[in-house]
């Protein structure tokens, strides 16, 4: 594969790449390595499957890739995941990253997966993240973070270090491409800053795009309507689809048209497969589409009714997911002790 093929397999479904001129002149290199972070919060859901979708680009232009299992960073933020569960919920996301590896076509096995704990109790890791606060203002700190950490006119301690930390994971993990979606780019731009004054250099950086809430607007972790999650059942997700924001022709907040642009396009083309919809005859007969954009055109031009898309699309977000809704149902103690206020 050459260099044109490898930037290609990285950037496509890209939100943005600081900078590509760099990521070009990296990708001539044989061993580039990338890393994404997860903080084990709430249930993973159909979102970050997306970001999932791209290890697997990642791995076939032979990038070495490590998954970040973020456990201080998810109780630094305001605690959105007690002490006592983060191991717990740790292992429950490591499964379910394996998993959506798994049905994106990727092999799990070739990722390496790291914990906080692992590394960031380190002398070293403490004694640079000590240096790098010393040498950042509050206000630096808390407009890095503003898109990820929980906000107030009196913000905890641990959310102005959580985006030191993330930065310095980075130079930790010797990562020349920092992946995540686009909410992180703040907390990224300010690694490129500081970590070359702390033995590091500044990373290349990769973003995904954040999908549209299928109530309209930001997807909300506290809104189950909002989002798939990785374990709805097939009458749940073609619930959730079917009451989804998706107004004729419209593509602005239109998370049913993102489904299919990120997650749905992406894993059929990878079997050369189109999207077909089934359609009775008197409403015009079956159709399909080789590509998003012929979809789109047909949703925006072309009459395509959103009930129509709707029922196919939950049809083939169903089956995506389902070997991952498998693969949790098979372990239900993954859930319960994670999240037992819900499954327990």
């Amino acid at each position: 594969m050459d260099t044109a093929e490898r930037v290609d397999l990285v950037t496509r479904y890209a939100e943005e790449v600081v900078t590509e001129d760099e990521l070009e002149e990296l990708l001539a290199e044989e061993s580039p390595s990338a890393y994404i972070g997860y903080a084990p919060t709430g249930e993973m859901h159909i979102g970050h499957f997306t970001t999932i979708r791209k290890l697997a680009d990642l791995l076939r232009a032979d990038i070495d890739v490590t998954v970040l299992i973020a456990d201080l960073h998810a109780h630094l933020d305001s605690e959105k995941s007690p002490w006592d569960l983060l191991d717990a919920r740790s292992e429950y996301y490591e499964e379910a990253i394996r998993g959506m590896l798994d049905a994106a076509g990727a092999d799990g096995d070739a990722i390496e997966f790291v914990r906080g704990r692992d590394f960031q109790l380190d002398e070293e890791y403490t004694l640079e993240m000590y240096r790098m606060a010393a040498e950042t203002t509050v206000s630096r700190a808390q407009r890095a973070g503003s898109e990820v950490v929980r906000e107030s006119d009196s913000p905890n301690l641990g959310g102005l270090i959580y985006s030191l930390m993330q930065s310095l994971d980075v130079k930790a993990l010797d990562a020349d491409i920092a992946y995540g979606g686009i909410d992180q780019r703040g907390i990224y731009m300010l690694g490129r800053e500081l970590l070359p004054d702390h033995g590091g250099d500044a990373p290349i950086c990769l973003f995904a795009p954040l999908l549209s809430g299928l109530s309209g607007g930001k997807m909300s972790a506290s809104e189950a309507s909002s989002k798939v999650n990785l374990n709805d059942s097939p009458e749940e997700v073609e619930e959730k689809i079917n009451g989804a924001y998706c107004p004729q022709g419209e593509l602005e907040d239109n998370g049913v048209l993102e489904y299919m642009r990120y997650l749905v396009f992406p894993v059929l083309a990878e079997d050369d497969e189109p999207f077909v919809i089934e359609r009775p005859e008197e409403y015009g007969g079956d159709i399909s589409f080789d590509s998003y954009e012929e979809l789109e055109t047909a949703f925006v031009e072309d009459g395509l009714h959103p009930q129509d898309l709707k029922n196919a699309a939950g049809e083939y977000i169903s089956d995506i997911i389902d070997p991952i809704r498998q693969r949790l149902d098979d372990q239900p103690e993954l859930l319960e002790e994670a999240y037992p206020e819900k499954y327990a």
